[in-house]
């Protein structure tokens, strides 16, 4: 824990780190505006398996990947699957980061609350073995497997899992900053 701790104090200046937030949320609304729907064009609006939180099932990607067509199929594996391996680097290391940001700010960082901070990795690490088992499920269509098909669900739920427990706790970390800040406010406009 004592190199994440000194990584993330290296870190977090603010320059840092909202460099890499807006280079991360960069590369998020390129996938939204462009690579999911370019994908999704063939998908007859089925949802893609990255972009179902839930999980998904053998019947489901099945359905999808014939839907798809070859022609949504190549595009999904040549368009969105790259852009979505420089995103979980990127999420996982700004979101690290983000946190340790206010963390510090709170002078929590050398506590228990640092452990939130591993939430975001957790996350970007998750996002790809799905991707890896959805490059090996398009590669393999159609003779997928439940096995395959389990394995990257079991990911995407985790991806599903660790952002949201992550997102929850900045919040709270945002609210407390928020407190603190109004707090220092008050006592500064007290003291004559």
């Amino acid at each position: 824990m004592k190199r994440l701790t000194n990584f993330i104090d290296k870190h977090t200046s603010g320059k840092k780190v909202l460099g890499l937030f807006i280079l991360t949320n960069s590369v998020y609304i390129i996938m939204l505006t462009v690579t999911i729907p370019k994908t999704m064009e063939f998908s007859n609006g089925m949802k893609l398996l990255d972009m179902m939180p839930s999980g998904y099932d053998l019947n489901y990607v099945n359905e999808l990947f014939s839907t798809l067509g070859e022609n949504g199929r190549a595009t999904y594996l040549t368009n969105q699957i790259p852009m979505d391996m420089i995103y979980p680097l990127l999420f996982g290391l700004s979101y690290c980061l983000l946190l340790g940001y206010f963390l510090k700010k709170l002078n929590r960082l050398h506590s228990p609350y640092l452990y939130l901070c591993i939430l975001p990795l957790i996350a970007g690490i998750s996002d790809y073995l799905e991707n890896t088992g959805i490059i090996i499920m398009l590669n393999h269509y159609p003779d997928l497997t439940e096995t395959m098909v389990n394995t990257s669900h079991t990911f995407t739920i985790l991806k599903s899992i660790s952002t949201t427990v992550f997102f929850i706790a900045l919040i709270i970390i945002l609210i407390l900053l928020g407190l603190k800040f109004l707090k220092s406010n008050k006592k500064s406009a007290n003291t004559p």
